[in-house]
């Protein structure tokens, strides 16, 4: 076996491995969320560990849907530190370009309803 047939095999089983491992973190978490919705919590410091703990595993599709979840409630308890935790996600998992993209877009939306505001 080359080298690199051996470089490849261990970064694949790197790889599982940490699919395994964001599995897991899918599996602990899932009736945490599901419990602080259902349970109306509003204990900001529990919130705020939970989502601290699936943002290392956000590139794994499921943890990215419950960190979303919790973020649309938490939404509503405290909109200023949620976006503090979108800004944190695609800061961590977004590419450069799409942050340049998303912020024109923001860009563009804020001048159209200013736009709107202005016209009224």
């Amino acid at each position: 076996m080359s080298d690199y047939d051996s470089l490849l095999q261990s970064m694949s089983a790197l790889a599982e491995e940490m699919r395994g491992l964001s599995a897991l973190a899918v599996a602990q978490h899932t009736p945490v969320v599901g419990a602080i919705i259902s349970t109306r919590c509003r204990d900001a410091q529990y919130i705020e560990r939970t989502l601290d703990g699936l943002l290392d595993f956000c590139g794994y599709d499921p943890a990215l849907q419950l960190y979303r979840r919790l973020c649309r409630y938490y939404w509503g308890i405290d909109p200023a530190a949620t976006a503090s935790y979108v800004e944190a996600y695609r800061m961590t998992w977004d590419s450069e370009e799409n942050r340049i993209m998303d912020n024109n877009q923001l860009t563009t939306e804020n001048s159209s309803l200013k736009d709107g505001y202005e016209h009224n």
